[in-house]
């Protein structure tokens, strides 16, 4: 599946595209996006179509602001915050790279993989149809999302790398409306200070994460690690209406 063909176009999101084509996911089957509040009707309905009946909210309670129209009635909201809040992991990490870096993840696998289990078991559990997820910009912690369900699935670390780089031209705009610096010379320049780059530290991230050996030392279930990788990877035939 080329990237235009993956990259959706919803009234109102900038970042959003279907992951379907790299490894074995299969089309339709997950989406990542920055936070939908910003969705217009249109935008909701374009969601609508591409079969999403699931949306997985990364972020922390009351961050972000609240959608600007109402969801489709059938499109259920499952919220799973990814950073451990409160937590002295995640005030040392806030002071390294904000958790808005990839320079976290590995730590953040090792010491904290509770987060990252319960967001994919919401995916394997949720009622059928696609599954869009987000975090408020779609760079970080759904970039961490991704990663581990591309890695599950197959996708070589360049497909990772490539995907997860989208997310900096494609919030630029964004970015530039809050007044915030341009985040891929921000994030280069904090990761060389660590003697590392974006790309390195995201081919070391995935080059030790094995799977599904990490999926169920961590505690998902056997059942539920099958029941993400059949809607990764299994047609569903008709499309749900």
């Amino acid at each position: 599946m080329e990237l235009n063909a993956r990259e959706l176009s919803w009234d109102g999101c900038v970042n959003v595209r279907d992951l379907g084509g790299l490894g074995q996911i299969r089309p339709g089957a997950v989406v990542r996006m920055e936070a939908p509040t910003r969705l217009t009707e249109a935008g909701w309905a374009a969601a609508w179509a591409h079969g999403v009946r699931t949306v997985v909210d990364l972020r922390d309670a009351g961050e972000g602001e609240p959608d600007r129209v109402p969801r489709p009635a059938g499109i259920t909201a499952v919220h799973v915050p990814l950073d451990p809040v409160g937590t002295a992991f995640y005030e040392h990490w806030k002071t390294i790279d904000n958790t808005a870096s990839p320079l976290f993840y590995p730590a953040m696998l090792a010491e904290q993989p509770q987060s990252v289990i319960t967001a994919v078991r919401a995916i394997a559990c949720a009622a059928p149809g696609c599954v869009a997820f987000h975090c408020a910009g779609g760079k970080d912690r759904t970039g961490l999302l991704a990663l581990v369900l591309l890695t599950l699935a197959g996708a070589t670390p360049d497909e990772i790398i490539a995907d997860y780089l989208l997310s900096y031209d494609r919030m630029k705009q964004r970015y530039e409306e809050l007044g915030v610096r341009d985040q891929l010379t921000a994030v280069t320049e904090l990761l060389a200070s660590h003697g590392t780059t974006i790309e390195a530290s995201l081919t070391s991230t995935i080059a030790s994460l094995r799977m599904p050996g990490f999926l169920l030392e961590n505690g998902l279930s056997d059942r539920e690690l099958a029941a993400v990788h059949t809607r990764l990877t299994t047609s569903l035939s008709p499309r749900v209406a």
